[in-house]
């Protein structure tokens, strides 16, 4: 081969190289943008301290957790008793709190499983519904208090707060059953039996926050994992809360991290991708996207954090309950803005 004839072949491969970087770039560039890329700012530095109205949530989110995980303990339908007590206390203290409260039952061999409802009716825009939701089961063997007893009572402490407020759009707060395995993605999770009534009924819900795992947090470098490729794009300590939603649910995503981190003083990352990726469908957020609603998790991460996942060590002091409390705190202005309400 001639000297001309390499420099030539290397000048197009070279030209070629650049052409593939270029698009790989842009494609890139481009997932960033459409998925990753959120409004706002994410808050660091020093959290505040809490406002007496935080500690108040503080105290009521611990008392909440520690009788859902630590006296009733594990919840599932093995140990079915405790699943009852844990939908007992939940309907009790929906009924403490002023609201009349709905159970949606369901059987699955010869036992019945509930759903558990409360409902504020909307003004103006009553037709379109936004969904608070949360599992209040455990895994088999494990007492959950993270997951999901911080999702459930985050829930009711949201529920709460709303209490007598008039939003344009209708409010549900909902304590989901069976979201755990062997019921996890079937028929028989309570979130899909709920979603799937949803729309049998033709409701128009245009947001369901889904609050999964949302109590443990770490300052410690390399105390948070992704699933690849993510791990190129986000911090790897575990101090921030996430708002993960998949691609169909984009806006409901940047609407409600928008909405955190003009209020919250509290780092937040949020993300709208494939909902195959490992992580993105493992809550009850799932189960509304198989019905075409748009949907997102509030989540600490579950295991891509928490090294207590699905174990007997998930319990009620693992939970850092004042970041907690700040997070729930900033989701009262999220769900605030959602719904159309002015809290202040």
């Amino acid at each position: 081969m001639h000297l001309g004839t390499i420099e030539l072949w290397n000048r197009r491969t070279l030209t070629r190289l650049a052409i593939l970087s270029t698009i790989l770039i842009s494609l890139i560039s481009g997932i960033w943008l459409s998925m990753i890329a959120m409004p706002g700012k994410s808050y660091s530095g020093t959290i505040p301290p809490l406002t007496e109205q935080e500690i108040s949530l503080r105290d009521a989110l611990q008392r909440d957790v520690e009788k859902l995980s630590g006296e009733i303990g594990e919840r599932n339908f093995i140990q079915y008793q405790k699943l009852g007590e844990a939908a007992d206390f939940l309907e009790a203290s929906f009924q403490t709190a002023g609201y009349k409260v709905e159970r949606q039952g369901y059987k699955i061999d010869d036992k019945f499983y509930s759903n558990i409802e409360v409902e504020i009716p909307g003004g103006k825009k009553a037709d379109e519904i936004v969904v608070i939701g949360a599992h209040y089961d455990s895994v088999v063997g494990s007492p959950g208090a993270n997951d999901n007893a911080t999702g459930a009572a985050g829930v009711l402490a949201l529920a709460r707060m709303f209490a007598g407020k008039k939003p344009e759009k209708t409010v549900r707060f909902v304590e989901f059953v069976n979201e755990e395995p062997p019921f996890f993605w079937t028929a028989d999770m309570g979130s899909l039996v709920y979603a799937k009534r949803c729309r049998e009924r033709n409701e128009k819900i245009v947001s369901m926050l889904s609050l999964e795992t949302i109590g443990y947090y770490s300052d410690a470098k390399n105390s948070q994992k992704y699933p690849a490729p993510l791990n190129l794009f986000y911090p790897t300590s575990g101090n921030f809360i996430g708002f993960i939603g998949n691609t169909s649910s984009s806006k409901l995503v940047r609407e409600a991290i928008a909405s955190f981190r003009r209020h919250a003083e509290f780092p937040s990352e949020g993300a709208a991708i494939p909902g195959g990726i490992p992580g993105v469908g493992w809550s009850d957020q799932w189960s509304f996207w198989q019905h075409g609603y748009p949907g997102l998790m509030v989540t600490d991460t579950a295991p891509y954090r928490y090294p207590y996942y699905h174990t007997a060590q998930d319990t009620p002091d693992k939970v850092d309950w004042e970041r907690t409390a700040k997070v729930i705190a900033g989701l009262e202005k999220v769900v605030a803005d959602l719904v159309g309400v002015d809290i202040n």
